[in-house]
Parts: structure tokens; sequence; C-alpha cells
């Protein structure tokens, strides 16, 4: 009888570990992906950071690099941002289906653009910008 119970109780004690270790590394890649929030160039930071007359070099320093350089029909620097990102939430099932050998979840995936234009005058300060972000 004692026997039982601790196994039981070993078998309850690894079903615990086994769920933690599923939700820990939930945990990680939720905490890895608010790391990257700092990298990620978004809708709000291009309306709050760019302003018309700013400089090229501020522009650099707000948004990173872009994609593209090229000139309009004047000679003028236009710079491209175009980013894409993919987005993967999953969750899992529980302790209690670990236990019976199954697992249980569901996954999504989606995907976000932002494009944006940067348009310079002839002084390499900000003329006009504009973006445009969709979600499939």
């Amino acid at each position: 009888m004692r026997k039982s119970r601790l196994i039981l109780l070993m078998v309850f004690a690894g079903a615990i570990i086994i769920g933690n270790l599923g939700c820990s590394a939930e945990y990680h890649a939720g905490e890895v992906q608010k790391g990257l929030q700092g990298d990620k160039m978004t809708v709000g930071t291009v309306q709050r950071e760019i302003k018309v007359g700013m400089s090229s070099a501020a522009v650099a320093e707000a948004l990173g690099s872009p994609n593209v350089i090229t000139t309009d029909e004047q000679r003028r620097e236009v710079w491209l941002y175009d980013k894409i990102a993919t987005d993967v939430a999953a969750s899992g099932g529980g302790w209690t289906l670990l236990l019976l050998g199954q697992s249980a979840g569901t996954a999504s995936k989606s995907q976000r653009t932002l494009t944006v234009i940067i348009k310079f005058d002839e002084d390499k300060k900000v003329r006009d910008f504009a973006y445009h972000t969709s979600r499939f």
C-alpha cells in the first residue's frame, strides 16, 4: 500500500514537472518576443519620431538603415523601409493531458507588414513621408 502511494506521488510530481517545462518554454518564448519589441519598427514609432524638416541622420537614428535608397526625378533621396514580421502563438494542454500521453493545443500564425517611404529635399531634410501597414 505504501509503495503504491509513493509511485502515485512520483507520477504526479513528474506530471507537474513536465507540465511546467512546457509552461517554461512558453514563458521563455514570450520573454524573447518582449526583448525583440525594441527592434520592431511600428506605425507608432513612425508617427512619434518622424517629422517634416528633420535631418536624414535623425531619421536613421530613429528608424535605422532603410532597405532601399533611391532618388526621384529631381535627384532628391527617397528612403524606403519595408518590414515584414511573422507572429506565431501556440498554447498547449495542461499536465492532465500529458499524463495520458496526449498533447492538445492550438497554434495561430499571422504576418504583419509595414512600408514607410520618406522623401528628402535638396538639403537632406524630410519633406514628406507616408506609411502603410497590413496584417494577414
